[in-house]
């Protein structure tokens, strides 16, 4: 069973709300995107990345990252070409100091801490804001990938090993299973490999069923989940997703997915039988400003623009909100 460490800080009540964006209906958003992180090659230094995974967007469009083949979490403010190490070094290694290949990171504003997946190293993460030398350990031996924090402040995890997504309520030790928990396989009861996730503020549970080729949705309580993006299989159709990935789902529930292999971003309205490319140039990849390669996690500001992490480029490109 999951370890959570017992100590104050660990149970203490997380505060990063959920913020659903308020994206207009029929938003459209410039092809052509601007990179705001990275886009320098796959190298080490500060203005550069490495595979980046999960993204995060404050109120001042500041860009976190999950720098994931350089083992730290990245900042980039707005209009910055060098970006600053929050967490982690550029080497590998299980020491407080040093995160393995992070997937995902959320930021708790009541401690003033960054919550993060060292995916690697099959633990969850509290890392000080102000501190780049420590983190504690929330979560200990369970394979993570996708965190999410409801209305209430649970924190919610992903396990793609054991193909289930957990809530860790305040004070509690052990984890719920919200969505899976029935073994791998593609029955509705069933996840595959689910990576990245996003709570609603009904607490329903949306998961990038990634190997199942699927968004699915779970309603709180609900002892199986509801196909609302792909699930025909994999493909290159507009009614098929090819391991999604990155995942938000706005005010109207309408879904944006990344389709990683794919190399597109898709929209899916509530209840539609077909998704629409809304990033990324149908299904070919590329580096070119209207392409894409290998897109992960996916952000959106105040404003409505979209943020991706263009993996496979090595970079994190913004397409701004073209009518409102």
């Amino acid at each position: 069973m999951t370890n959570v460490q017992d100590s104050s800080s660990s149970r203490r009540k997380f505060c990063l709300i959920t913020v659903i964006p308020n994206i207009p209906y029929n938003a459209v958003w410039k092809s052509r995107g601007q990179t705001v992180a990275g886009g320098h090659g796959p190298c080490p230094t500060f203005n550069a990345l490495h595979y980046p995974k999960g993204i995060f967007v404050n109120k001042s469009q500041t860009v976190f990252v999950a720098d994931s083949s350089n083992n730290r979490i990245m900042k980039f403010r707005r209009g910055a070409i060098v970006g600053k190490r929050i967490a982690g070094k550029n080497i590998s290694g299980y020491d407080p100091d040093r995160m393995c290949e992070p997937s995902n990171v959320i930021y708790d504003t009541q401690s003033k801490t960054y919550i993060i997946c060292d995916n690697q190293n099959h633990r969850v993460l509290r890392w000080p804001r102000r501190s780049s030398i420590f983190a504690e350990e929330l979560i200990i031996n369970k394979e993570c990938f996708g965190l999410a924090i409801d209305d209430e402040g649970s924190l919610y995890v992903s396990n793609t090993e054991r193909h289930e997504v957990r809530r860790y309520r305040a004070g509690k030790y052990y984890g719920t299973v919200v969505a899976g928990g029935h073994g791998q396989g593609s029955r509705l009861k069933q996840l595959n490999h689910p990576t990245y996730i996003f709570v609603g503020p009904d607490e329903a549970v949306y998961v990038s069923d990634s190997w199942n080729d699927r968004v699915v949705k779970w309603d709180k309580g609900a002892k199986e989940g509801v196909i609302v993006a792909g699930g025909h299989g994999k493909g290159k159709d507009k009614t098929q997703l090819h391991h999604p990935a990155g995942l938000v789902v706005d005010r109207w529930s309408t879904i944006y997915v990344a389709d990683h292999y794919n190399h597109r971003v898709m929209r899916w309205y509530k209840n539609a039988s077909h998704g629409n490319i809304i990033a990324g140039n149908r299904y070919l990849p590329g580096n070119c400003a209207d392409k894409l390669n290998g897109p992960e996690g996916l952000a959106f500001d105040r404003y409505g623009n979209l943020y991706v992490a263009d993996s496979n480029n090595h970079r994190v490109q913004r397409f701004n909100i073209r009518t409102v």
